[in-house]
């Protein structure tokens, strides 16, 4: 059972949505493998477990990565705010998945909209959605709707979903919990206004949003 709740466990609910949003993915880009992709606040590691190659990715992080493969480079930048060279590249889709409810604010997240609307012509922005009954950090149920103080309590002993830190300190549980702002629908849209915003659903439950440009 706990391996449904491990994110990088292949037969998790984690690995299964993923799965999911890859396909819907394709679905709205069925000419990804064509594509020059900007990964905004990214991983090298989602490109390379991926069910289809683009022609060029670049990942940009906070955080130094190492690309293996020539068709993929990751640069250390700030996605709300993108040094001209990367700014200025000639990307035909701006992907942004599960990054925008852990910028900081909504001054960072109106920048983050920003700098994917002027970096290309095409983009997908992917965020959970704040009213699906867990919260897909710390997989808890209603955990988004707490006090600050309960999640980080619980933060402190829990034992699930990525987020989780049992044992430490207060001040680091506080932490985590105040780096995540999960989004409803009407922010997703004030964001991108021009955008389609999809639905990701679980059981008929709206466990993701999507806000999508193909053309």
């Amino acid at each position: 059972m706990h391996r449904l709740f491990t994110p990088r466990h292949p037969k998790s609910l984690s690995a299964w949505a993923r799965r999911r949003r890859w396909d819907m993915l394709l679905g709205c880009f069925p000419d990804l493998g064509s594509l020059r992709v900007l990964d905004l606040g990214g991983t090298v590691r989602t490109w390379l477990r991926a069910s289809i190659r683009p022609s060029d990715v670049v990942v940009v992080n906070l955080q130094p990565q190492q690309s293996p493969v020539p068709w993929m480079k990751a640069v250390v930048g700030d996605a709300c705010d993108l040094a001209p060279e990367i700014a200025g590249g000639a990307f035909d889709l701006a992907f942004c998945n599960s990054v925008i409810e852990h910028v900081g604010g909504h001054a960072r997240r109106q920048a983050l909209a920003e700098t994917v609307l002027a970096a290309a012509p095409r983009h997908w922005v992917q965020t959970p959605y704040r009213y699906f009954p867990v919260e897909p950090h710390w997989m808890f149920p209603g955990f988004q709707f707490l006090p600050v103080a309960a999640r980080a309590a619980i933060t402190r002993t829990w034992r699930l979903g990525p987020r989780r830190a049992p044992r430490r300190p207060r001040e680091a549980a506080l932490s985590r919990v105040l780096e995540v702002e999960l989004l409803s629908r009407s922010e997703l849209e004030f964001y991108f206004p021009d955008s389609e915003i999809l639905s990701e659903r679980i059981l008929g439950l709206t466990k993701s949003l999507v806000a999508v440009q193909t053309d």
